[in-house]
C-alpha cells in the first residue's frame, strides 16, 4: 500500500511541490505506523534489543544506498555523525522503554512531539541562535497540555510519560545537532551512520542489562523487519527526497501530523481511547505544534492560497 501510494505520487504528480506535500505525508503515516510495529515487537521482545536490531538494520541498508556519499566523508563529517547517532541512541533508548511502559500510544507521541517546540530554545541557550516569539509562545502551552496529561489521578505523571518526555528532551539536542551537521555532509550518509550508532548503542546496553531470547519466533522477526525496512528506512529515504523538492516551512508543517495519525491509528489498532483530560491536553500540545511553527505555516497557507 504504501509503494503503492509513493509510486502513484511520483509517477502522476508532476508538480513538485504537490508531490512533496504526498510524500511527506507518505513520511508522517510511516512514522505513525511505526509506533503500532514497535509495540507489537516489544510485547515479544525485550525493548533494547529490538530497538537495537531495528536502528541497526535500518542504517546497515540505508548505507548500502549511500555508499558513494559514505566514502567521500572526512574524519571529522564521521565524528560529527558518530555524535548525533550516540545522542540519537539515548533519546531512543528513553523512548522505547516508554513505549513498552505505554498504555496510551497516542498520547505518547503528542508528548514525544515536544521534542521540536524545544530545539529553538536550545539552540538559543547553546549556539546563540535567533529565535522567534512564536517559539516561546508555544513552550508554555506545550507544558500545561503536558500538565494535564499527568492530571488523570491528580498530579502523578506515568512513568512512560516521564520517559517519554526525556526521549522529546534528548530528541531536541540531536535535531540541534544534526541540523548544523547536515549543512557540512550528505543528508543521507548522515542518516546511515548516525542509525547505525543508534543500533550498536542499544545492542551493547542490551547485552549487558537484557536476556536475549533463545529464539527468534516469526512473529518477532515480522515486527523487527517491519520496523526496520518500513518504520525506519523507507520512511528516512522518502523523507530526505521529499525534503529536497520542497521549502523546509512545507516540510515542518506537514510533519507535525505524525502526533494525530499515531493517535488514529492507535484508536484503530489496539482501541485505544483518550478521556476528557487527555484529549485536552494533546490539543494543547498541537496547538503548540501550530504556534512553534507559525512563520512555516503561514508561508504555507499563501502557498496555497
Amino acid at each position: 500500500m504504501i509503494y503503492f501510494l509513493y509510486s502513484l505520487s511520483c509517477n502522476l504528480v508532476q508538480n513538485h511541490s504537490l508531490k512533496a506535500d504526498l510524500l511527506l505525508i507518505i513520511v508522517t503515516l510511516l512514522a505513525a505506523i511505526s509506533w503500532m510495529f514497535s509495540k507489537e515487537a516489544v510485547n515479544e521482545m525485550p525493548p533494547l534489543f529490538f530497538i537495537g536490531s531495528r536502528f541497526l538494520l535500518a542504517g546497515i541498508f540505508l548505507a548500502l544506498f549511500s555508499k558513494r556519499a559514505l566514502t567521500g566523508l572526512n574524519p571529522k563529517q564521521w565524528l560529527a555523525s558518530a555524535q548525533v547517532g550516540v545522542l540519537f541512541g539515548m533519546s531512543m533508548c528513553l523512548w522505547i522503554f516508554g513505549l513498552f511502559y505505554a498504555k496510551n500510544l497516542g498520547e505518547g507521541a503528542f508528548i514525544t512531539s515536544i521534542a521540536s517546540i524545544l530545539v529553538a530554545p536550545i539552540s538559543y541557550f547553546i549556539f546563540k541562535a535567533k529565535v522567534e516569539s512564536s517559539n516561546w509562545i508555544a513552550l508554555p502551552v506545550a507544558f500545561i497540555g503536558l500538565g494535564l496529561l499527568g492530571l488523570e489521578n491528580g498530579f502523578h505523571p506515568e512513568l512512560s510519560q516521564l520517559l517519554f518526555l526525556g526521549a522529546a528532551v534528548l530528541l531536541s539536542l540531536t535535531f540541534t545537532l544534526n541540523g548544523r551537521a547536515a549543512v557540512r555532509m550528505p543528508a543521507a550518509a548522515l542518516t546511515a551512520i548516525s542509525l547505525t550508532f543508534v543500533g550498536i548503542m542499544a545492542l551493547i546496553i542490551s547485552v549487558c542489562t537484557e536476556t536475549w531470547p533463545e529464539t527468534i519466533t516469526g512473529s518477532m522477526m515480522q515486527w523487527l523487519l517491519l520496523s526496520a525496512l518500513i518504520g525506519t528506512a523507507a520512511r528516512f529515504l522518502i523523507q530526505t527526497y521529499a525534503q529536497g523538492l520542497t521549502t523546509p516551512s512545507h516540510a515542518a508543517v506537514i510533519m507535525i501530523l505524525e502526533p494525530i495519525w499515531t493517535a488514529l491509528i492507535a484508536a484503530a489498532w489496539f482501541d485505544e481511547r483518550m478521556v476528557g483530560l487527555q484529549l485536552l491536553g494533546c490539543s494543547l500540545i498541537f496547538a503548540a505544534l501550530l504556534i512553534n511553527r507559525w512563520s512555516n505555516v503561514r508561508l504555507w497557507l499563501k502557498s496555497k492560497g
